[in-house]
């Protein structure tokens, strides 16, 4: 893939808080201006999003349009996907993305790094991976296809709302065994910087040059990282001024 500059941004649930919609437009454009060749999403990036359009609310679309704005002058948009996301293989959604999925991995530099949200991270959080699993299914899919727009967005909204319950102590606090054996999975087949969405604070740990490194939500925050084209990274604002967040050990 060719060398370029890349912009993460984590958990920025855009539609719940006034005036979010046109704040991402604007990390957008300054993006695109700063020279970003791609804009990656490690989950969450809306309160929801599904891949049909007429779930798309109106902070969705003023977005999706920065995105083609983007995509026109030879950005690329990813979305990896997370908890309130859904079905984003449809057709409609795909015309708007450049890929997305549940894990992906770029080479920058020297390094390799791999971005999962992180919500099913941890094994032993049963329930939530079950409830995972059967909103996410065939049937919540043909459900989401026919029924009327108001009730699926009814059904969409309570079914995150029980997704964001069954996770909730797992994401406040978080699962640090879980983590590290996902960190060294990662680091074993030969990735050398692990991005994590979904617990909304940072949190890291390393071994030697290898990183695991939780990326605070955008929502609370205003801020992501920013990688470079020769592999090194930092976090900045919204002005992709470089930033400090607080860490938790």
């Amino acid at each position: 893939m060719t060398a370029m500059k890349r912009l993460i941004i984590a958990d920025a649930h855009v539609g719940q808080r006034p005036g979010d919609a046109g704040e991402m437009t604007a990390l957008i454009g300054r993006a695109v201006a700063d020279g970003v060749g791609e804009i990656l999403y490690l989950g969450d990036a809306f309160q929801y999003l599904i891949g049909m359009s007429k779930f798309w609310t109106s902070g969705v679309r003023q977005v999706m349009a920065a995105w083609r704005e983007a995509r026109l002058q030879g950005v690329r948009v990813v979305v990896v996907e997370g908890n309130r996301d859904f079905f984003l293989d449809e057709a409609e959604l795909d015309e708007e993305l450049d890929w997305s999925g549940r894990r992906y991995g770029f080479s920058a530099g020297p390094r390799r790094y791999r971005l999962v949200h992180g919500d099913l991270v941890n094994r032993r959080d049963l329930q939530y991976r079950f409830w995972s699993t059967v909103s996410k299914s065939r049937i919540a899919r043909l459900w989401a296809r026919l029924l009327p727009r108001s009730l699926a967005v009814t059904i969409v909204r309570r079914m995150e709302a029980h997704l964001a319950t069954t996770n909730r102590k797992f994401r406040y606090t978080k699962p640090v065994e879980d983590l590290r054996l996902c960190a060294e999975e990662a680091w074993s087949e030969g990735v050398d910087v692990v991005f994590w969405g979904h617990f909304h604070t940072a949190w890291e740990c390393r071994d030697g040059d290898r990183l695991a490194l939780i990326i605070p939500a955008w929502l609370e925050t205003r801020c992501c990282v920013l990688v470079e084209s020769g592999g090194d990274w930092g976090h900045v604002d919204s002005t992709l001024k470089p930033a400090v967040p607080r860490t938790e050990a």
